[in-house]
């Protein structure tokens, strides 16, 4: 039945142009499926979860894993993916849970330090700094000025 591997439901399509909108941005399946009960679409959480996967393995999308207690993230990478695309690192408070998306020039110096340096290849998709972020420190956000 190969028919049925390449047959495209609307779910998928839906699915696949709304990450299509947002490329880059690390979104959870939750909140996918959040947008698409706002919009007032049908679309059931395991076919979310099921069409990320199909998209992982397509190469379609990244996903990230942080630890065993956070949601998996997910980015849209279309057909740019795991070549020249901007490194994403995380940041994870431990007082609030809050995931942080770093994609930093800085932290891009250290991955390449590390591997002409030492020959080690970080996986900036798996790397997590811990710590606690501005709000649960109390700070307040303040503007860039460029």
């Amino acid at each position: 039945m190969n028919g049925k591997s390449s047959y495209v439901t609307r779910q998928q399509k839906d699915i696949r142009g709304y990450l299509e909108t947002i490329p880059g941005v690390h979104v959870t399946a939750q909140e996918i499926c959040e947008h698409f009960r706002a919009a007032g679409v049908a679309v059931g959480q395991t076919t979310v979860y099921r069409q990320l996967e199909k998209m992982v393995g397509s190469g379609l999308v990244n996903k990230y894993i942080v630890d065993a207690n956070s949601p998996a993230c997910f980015a849209y990478v279309g057909s740019q993916a795991h070549g020249g695309q901007e490194m994403c690192f995380h940041c994870k408070c431990e007082k609030c849970g809050a995931l942080i998306h770093l994609h930093c020039r800085e932290l891009a110096g250290i991955h390449a330090h590390l591997l002409d340096e030492h020959q080690f290849a970080l996986n900036s998709m798996r790397t997590v700094f811990y710590g606690v972020c501005q709000q649960c420190r109390g700070g307040t956000v303040q503007e860039e000025t460029s």
